[in-house]
């Protein structure tokens, strides 16, 4: 693929696009940011959206953008050798004074280093110089374990972008030249710069800590940049529509940033804390001018239902005519009204997260519901009119038995009966999906300390799952192999020495198994070691603001099957005790 057909493909996206920006480039600091996946996943992404929109909204910088091309056109511009274009201008990316990545899945990395590739950037930051593009990588997985992409980035911005984006326009305005921009990256809260860090390592291989470079001034750990509030910012929302993703022209927003649950596992409900709830008015406002160009809206938010305003906000999304697809809903939250607004918005499938069958299990795990919760809450679905049910369940958790994988089938089959008891009045019946997942242990959580559990005894519960499950009709599993998820946990646990991997399955076509071995890496050192005695781990160099021993006692809290209430439920659980 030459130049020319770039131009062509790129023209022919843009016109059937709407909002997306175009500014000379004059003496503009020339930012091109990348998805590291295709144009139809990446502009899904409302955290790449975001981005480009913050990005924009600076008179000094111009943005544009660049995806991973789709196979056939990867292939041919290999070999073509032909320079990778951004989409606004068909401007070379190697062209631009910084390339910025936002990179949300592990999956991902080895494309960061195929768009560096296509680029004509050397991969490993040692190895560029002056005359190449600033390389800045951001995004969700920073907020978790940044080191596995360290070698690769120039700098890394680990935070929210709203905080990041005018702390960058700050350095790159004061700064002399690109050392001088590095050191003052280096003072502004939520940048890390690898370069100003060297790893130290015992006898052992763990991680000893980090030395910060004789003459650099630069904190250690490196705190997350991340906004106190909400009220004076707007709302992350889609800028750009097109019928060419994943969502199509939907309006994606987001209404509620963190989550007060604190569930054991969930790095994110961790890491967007606190919980804070973006202006209603404004929520609807960005709705409003939306509807020429979209006619259905995603709610995005791990908690959606932590908006004060929920139900109002519901309510005039129904009556501006949008069809209403919220994210995954928290169950304790579920009420009569949020459901038929719903279904009158035309919504036919709600997600819910029991993650185990196991009201045990689920103490463990601070999952703060119980089954009968689940069960009214799965009765208040089905009779709303809501006729599809999606499950999420993990696998391979602390504690976890084999009474618990059949407690996963009970629960559901108690749920199929709830679907089907409504189905008959309505006279059609829906169907349960249940998906699920290996735990992972990650980074910033009570379980960043733990081994994930051994691949055979995963193997045999997800043997024994599928046996208790395979027999039920309108329920169907979707569940996860092992084998992917001990390369997804390698990337989410691993620490620099993990880059060659990386490198190598970007050379051979993801063949993850060849590329662990041919880079001498030991696997199981990251994933099945218990890392409770280890001086530091990788994901230290960034404070997320989390102590070790808050994560500590909450994981022996799991062990003893105590929840730690978020404040609204132990307010509820307080009314119900009895007066002493």
């Amino acid at each position: 693929m030459n130049s020319w057909e770039q131009r062509e493909r790129a023209l022919s996206t843009l016109a059937k696009e709407i909002g997306y920006t175009k500014k000379p480039h004059g003496d503009r600091l020339r930012i091109a940011l990348a998805f590291p996946n295709t144009y139809w996943v990446g502009m899904s992404n409302l955290g790449f959206q975001t981005l480009y929109k913050l990005f924009n909204a600076e008179d000094g910088i111009v943005c544009e953008r660049f995806f991973l091309p789709p196979k056939q056109e990867l292939a041919a511009l290999s070999a073509a050798h032909a320079p990778l274009l951004t989409l606004e201008s068909q401007t070379p990316v190697g062209d631009f004074d910084v390339i910025a990545f936002s990179v949300s899945f592990e999956w991902d990395y080895v494309n960061v280093l195929t768009l560096l590739r296509l680029a004509g950037l050397p991969a490993r930051a040692a190895d560029r110089t002056t005359r190449h593009p600033l390389v800045v990588v951001g995004g969700a997985v920073t907020f978790v374990n940044p080191e596995p992409l360290a070698p690769f980035a120039d700098v890394i911005a680990a935070g929210e972008g709203e905080a990041l984006v005018p702390g960058f326009r700050r350095a790159y305005s004061a700064a002399t030249d690109r050392a001088d921009l590095l050191r003052l990256l280096a003072k502004e809260r939520g940048f890390y710069v690898p370069s100003f860090y060297e790893p130290r390592y015992t006898p052992d291989g763990t991680l000893a800590g980090y030395t910060v470079h004789a003459g650099v001034d630069a904190p250690l750990p490196v705190r997350k940049a991340a906004l106190k509030t909400t009220e004076a910012v707007d709302p992350p929302a889609t800028s750009i529509f097109t019928p060419d993703t994943e969502f199509g022209s939907r309006l994606l927003i987001e209404v509620v940033r963190g989550c007060a649950n604190l569930c054991r596992f969930c790095w994110a409900g961790y890491n967007y804390l606190p919980v804070r709830a973006f202006p209603t008015d404004r929520i609807l406002e960005i709705a409003a001018a939306a509807r020429p160009h979209a006619s259905r809206v995603g709610l995005v938010s791990i908690a959606l239902c932590d908006h004060p305003d929920i139900e109002r906000i519901l309510a005039r999304l129904l009556e501006m005519g949008y069809a209403i697809s919220p994210a995954s809903l928290r169950l304790d939250d579920l009420t009569e009204p949020i459901v038929r607004v719903l279904r009158e918005s035309g919504e036919r499938s709600i997600t819910i997260a029991p993650e185990t069958g196991s009201d045990r299990l689920r103490r463990v795990i601070n999952k703060t519901v119980t089954n009968d919760e689940i069960l009214d809450r799965a009765d208040l679905i089905f009779a709303g009119g809501i006729e599809n049910l999606k499950l999420y369940y993990m696998i391979g958790l602390p504690t976890e038995t084999d009474e618990d994988l059949v407690a996963i089938r009970e629960l559901t089959l108690q749920m199929r009966e709830r679907m089907l008891a409504h189905a008959r009045v309505r006279g059609q019946v829906g169907r349960i999906v249940g998906s699920v997942n290996p735990l992972i242990p990650k980074p910033g959580t009570a379980y960043q300390w733990i081994p994930m559990e051994d691949p055979a005894i995963i193997e045999r519960k997800i043997k024994r799952l599928r046996s208790l499950t395979s027999d039920i009709d309108n329920v169907y599993f979707n569940i996860k192999s092992e084998r992917n998820s001990y390369y997804q946990a390698l990337l989410s646990l691993g620490d620099r020495r993990v880059a060659p991997v990386i490198e190598i399955a970007e050379r051979n076509g993801q063949n993850w198994r060849a590329a662990v071995a041919d880079a001498g890496i030991d696997g199981d050192f990251y994933i099945f070691r218990d890392r409770s005695r280890d001086a530091f781990l990788p994901w230290d160099i960034i404070d997320g603001g989390m102590k070790a021993a808050f994560f500590q006692a909450e994981y022996e809290k799991g062990l003893r099957e105590e929840w730690t209430l978020p404040p609204k439920r132990a307010q509820e659980n307080a009314k119900l005790l009895p007066m002493v």
